[in-house]
Parts: structure tokens; sequence; C-alpha cells
């Protein structure tokens, strides 16, 4: 059986889910503590994105933490499949929320200048939410990889 780094039962596994959920919250925490956010669909659709990411990591890294303690290996196929499969859905949900946030963010800041032209736009916390659900969408594309490449040695 091949050990891969960031697989689910793993140590390192478990790093990176904890880690997403901590980027994935601090994301909604900077997002929610700005004014102005819930006008615009794109940073209602990263919430709904980061909160789908933060209830699946937690859930994988709190069965991480099970399969650690325990010694149960995680690494069938069926529970494989399972994991890479919705990572994979919740990364493509990420990477697009991240992506249309992004842009509203950048239309704000650069193009039409309405962060100077409106004061209490929170402009600054809606690029930081953006750049860490960014880093989430990272974290959530190497635990992708990291499944599917152990998936792939099954066959």
């Amino acid at each position: 059986m091949k050990r891969v780094v960031g697989s689910p039962g793993t140590w390192s596994g478990m790093a990176l889910r904890l880690s997403q959920c901590v980027f994935a919250a601090a994301s909604v925490f900077s997002l929610v503590s700005g004014f102005g956010y819930s006008n615009y669909g794109a940073f209602f659709f990263l919430i709904l994105a980061l909160i789908l990411q933060l209830m699946w990591s937690s859930r994988l890294a709190y069965k991480d933490i099970f399969a650690l303690r325990n010694k149960k290996d995680l690494h069938t196929r069926d529970n494989l499949l399972f994991i890479v499969t919705v990572d994979w859905v919740v990364a493509i949900f990420m990477f697009s929320g991240s992506c249309a946030s992004a842009s509203l963010t950048i239309l704000f800041l650069w193009d039409v200048n309405l962060c100077n032209a409106y004061s209490r736009l929170a402009c600054r916390q809606f690029a930081l939410s953006v750049v860490l659900a960014f880093i989430t969408w990272l974290l959530q594309a190497a635990s992708s990889f990291s499944g599917f490449w152990l998936l792939i040695s099954f066959f």
C-alpha cells in the first residue's frame, strides 16, 4: 500500500483538512464582518462554497483523527472513490466561487472605483476574504490530487 502525502488517514491529510477549515472560517469571518457583502450574488456564492468546504473538511478531519487514534485504514477503494469524487466537486465549487468573488472585488477596487465613492463598503475585507478563499482552494486541490493519486494506484 502506498503512503501518499496528504491522503486520508495520515497526519499530513489531517493537517491539510484542519488548515482548510481554518482558512475557510477566516474567509467567511472576513467577508461577513464587512459592510455590503449581502448585496452581491458572487459573495453569497462564495459564502455558500466556503460553508460547504468547512463542513466537508471538518468531517474528513474528524475521520482522519478517528483513523489515526484507532489505527484504522481509510485506503479502501470505495472509501477513496467517494472522498475523491466529493473532493473534486467541492474544489470546483470553491474555485468558481473564489473566481466570481475575485472578479467582483477587482471590479469594485480598480474598474469602477466603487470603493472610493462608497467609503462604507468594505472592499479591503472583500479582497482579504478572496485571498483566504483561494488559499483554501489550493489546500483543497492538494488534498484532491493526493487522494486521486492514491486512487489511481489501485488500478
